[in-house]
């Protein structure tokens, strides 16, 4: 079964760490695997990526336009891959040896239409004391309750994800209007197109935790302003996304049942038991993040009839 990693980068500031991401991709222990770079507009990239892996037989190159945003990439980097699965991962994750192969074991064994690996948290800073193993979906890593091995989700994050190839493109691949973008803030990514799949096929993402990349953070991810920020905007997406796929508000009531009768009690029976600054912190900023994700899903509501958001609905509709 050969498989096709697409890997999208964007800014010739981050080059060291995308190579980083490319270099850890070329060493998988899999060896029917191919390599795509997409690079999102950036002739200066895409020439130095072009001097360092072009001369690559298994590596396949490409420079849009004009930047286009991540989905767009990931959706062209899947339509020039040649695999039969189609892996994605982000340029700021480096993955480990045996990811591919195990992503590929799922889908030899099963008949798994799409696979998701663990996505974990490889902090470049010290990992602040604050923050909450239960909001690191907010930086694009698995968020504990995420699921337990070979369970099938909804959807994994885009740093560990991967699809049949023909699946994927028959959905329409990612939305475009979703996912970073400059400073768009619709940041709701493989949900829509996670959602468009289980409609038509009844299946859902497979949960390998045997297949893991490691999520870079670095020190702006761990600012509490930001994560603040991020929450509200998170929120907002979420708004969105119930207007786009209403299919998609189960998963999100499930998660704050979740946190509010598991999580947070069983926090404080261990604070009580077990007293510190860090677990106090931990739960002000469970609620804190909470709080913001609320606010921005409240501001999703009243601009429900906003040109801004007509505008979303309008796009993602012809997509």
């Amino acid at each position: 079964m050969k498989v096709s990693a697409v890997v999208c980068t964007y800014a010739m500031e981050r080059y060291d760490v995308f190579s980083e991401c490319v270099d850890s991709v070329l060493a998988q222990t899999y060896d029917d695997l191919e390599v795509v770079v997409v690079v999102d507009g950036n002739e200066a990239v895409f020439e130095r990526v072009r001097e360092a892996y072009g001369d690559r037989e298994e590596v396949v190159l490409r420079c849009n336009d004009e930047n286009r945003g991540i989905s767009y990439s990931r959706t062209r980097g899947a339509e020039i891959a040649s695999g039969e699965v189609v892996a994605f991962i982000d340029d700021d994750a480096v993955a480990e040896p045996d990811w591919i192969a195990e992503l590929a074991r799922v889908y030899e064994e099963t008949d798994a239409i799409a696979v998701g690996g663990h996505a974990k948290p490889d902090w470049v800073t010290e990992k602040p004391d604050f923050f909450p193993e239960e909001f690191y979906w907010l930086v694009g890593c698995d968020e504990r309750g995420m699921g337990e091995h070979m369970e099938e989700l909804r959807n994994t994050y885009g740093s560990n994800i991967s699809f049949r190839r023909s699946v994927f493109l028959s959905v329409g691949g990612y939305d475009e209007n979703t996912g970073r973008k400059g400073d768009r803030h619709i940041q709701a990514h493989e949900a829509p197109v996670c959602i468009r799949m289980a409609n038509r096929y009844g299946k859902g993402v497979i949960y390998n935790t045997d297949a893991v990349v490691n999520h870079k953070l670095f020190d702006y991810r761990g600012e509490f302003r930001w994560l603040v920020f991020r929450s509200f905007w998170q929120g907002y997406s979420k708004r969105i996304m119930d207007l786009l796929l209403p299919e998609a508000a189960g998963d999100k009531n499930e998660y704050l049942r979740q946190l509010t009768l598991e999580f947070v009690p069983s926090r404080l029976r261990e604070l009580a038991r077990e007293p510190s600054s860090a677990k106090v912190k931990q739960l002000v900023a469970i609620v804190v993040f909470t709080a913001a994700v609320g606010f921005g899903y409240l501001y999703g509501l009243v601009r429900s009839d906003d040109a801004l958001v007509r505008e979303e609905l309008e796009e993602a509709s012809t997509v």
